[in-house]
C-alpha cells in the first residue's frame, strides 16, 4: 500500500498557531463572507461574485493606470509600458468573465431581479474613475456619486489632473511636437476635442518609428489597452441583451439603448484616427 504523501517531510509548514497564515495574509474571512444574496435564487450568488471579482480587477486597473501616469510625467516611459500592458491583461480577464455570466438565462435573471432594487452596474465609482483616467470625461457622471461624499471627492480630484491619454500628448510635446491647443490646456474637467495637430504628431511618430520609438510603443499600449476595453464593453452590451433583452435597466437607463451608446465613445481618438492617413 502506497504511504500517503506528507508535505511536512519536505519542510512544508502545518501548524500556524501564532503565524500569518494564506487565509490571514489574504483576509478571506471578510472577502468570502462579503456574499450576501437577497433571494433564494440559485443564480443570485453567480451575479454577486462576477461583480465582486470585477471591482477587485478594476481596483487593480486604476492602482495600474495612476502609476503609468506618474511615470509618463516624469519621462520614464519603460516602466509605464509594463503597467499598460497588465491594464490590457486586466481587461483581458473581465472580458472572459461575461463568458461565466452569460450562463444564466433570462428566466434565473427574473428570479432575483427584483433584489436588486435600483443598484446597477451603471453606480460603479471605480468604472467611472477609470473612464475619467483615461479620458472620458463627464462631469454629469457625478450626480450617481453625489450621495457619498468621499467618492465624489476622489473623483474630483481624478477630473483636476491630466488624464492618462493628456499625460501621452504632453510627452509628445516634451519631445517637441506641435500638439497645438493640447500644450495649453489647464482646465482638465472638461473631455478635450480632437486636434487635428495631435493626429498629425502621431502620423510623424508612426511614419518613423525607429526615430520615435518610446512614443510609438506608448502608442501602441494605449490602442492594446482600449482595444481590450471596447471588446469588455461590447461583450457587455451582449451579455446584457441575451439576459435582460431591450428591458430598461435596473438603475434606470435605456440597458442595452445605453451600452451601445457608450461604444462610440474614443478614448484616444487620435490614435484610431491617424491609421487612415497612414
Amino acid at each position: 500500500m502506497t504511504t500517503p504523501y506528507d508535505p511536512s517531510r519536505e519542510g512544508a509548514q502545518m501548524s500556524f498557531e501564532g503565524r500569518m497564515s494564506y487565509g490571514d495574509y489574504l483576509c478571506l474571512e471578510p472577502v468570502l463572507s462579503a456574499q450576501k444574496p437577497l433571494s433564494s435564487a440559485h443564480d443570485e450568488l453567480l451575479f454577486i461574485i462576477q461583480h465582486q471579482t470585477s471591482e477587485l480587477w478594476m481596483k487593480l486597473a486604476i492602482h495600474e493606470i495612476t502609476s503609468a501616469m506618474g511615470e509618463i510625467r516624469q519621462d520614464r516611459v519603460q516602466p509605464a509600458f509594463k503597467m499598460l500592458a497588465r491594464v490590457a491583461s486586466i481587461f483581458e480577464q473581465l472580458n472572459n468573465a461575461w463568458d461565466v455570466l452569460r450562463t444564466m438565462t433570462p428566466s434565473e435573471y427574473t428570479q432575483f431581479r427584483g433584489s436588486l432594487g435600483q443598484s446597477s452596474g451603471f453606480q460603479s465609482y471605480q468604472y467611472r474613475m477609470i473612464e475619467f483616467l483615461a479620458g472620458n470625461r463627464n462631469p454629469a457622471m457625478l450626480l450617481p456619486h453625489a450621495h457619498r461624499p468621499e467618492i465624489l471627492a476622489a473623483l474630483e480630484e481624478v477630473l483636476s489632473r491630466p488624464s492618462l491619454y493628456d499625460e501621452a500628448l504632453l510627452l509628445l510635446a516634451r519631445n517637441g511636437f506641435d500638439i497645438g491647443a493640447d500644450a495649453e490646456r489647464t482646465d482638465w474637467r472638461e473631455m478635450r476635442t480632437e486636434n487635428p495637430q495631435v493626429t498629425e504628431a502621431w502620423k510623424a511618430v508612426y511614419q518613423d518609428p525607429e526615430k520615435h520609438w518610446p512614443l510609438y510603443e506608448l502608442a501602441e499600449k494605449l490602442v492594446d489597452f482600449e482595444d481590450y476595453f471596447r471588446r469588455w464593453r461590447f461583450n457587455h452590451v451582449t451579455t446584457v441583451e441575451r439576459i435582460i433583452g431591450l428591458k430598461r435597466g435596473t438603475g434606470g437607463t435605456g440597458g442595452v439603448s445605453y451600452l451601445r451608446k457608450m461604444l462610440q465613445v474614443e478614448l484616444f481618438p487620435e490614435l484610431w484616427q491617424v491609421r487612415t492617413q497612414l
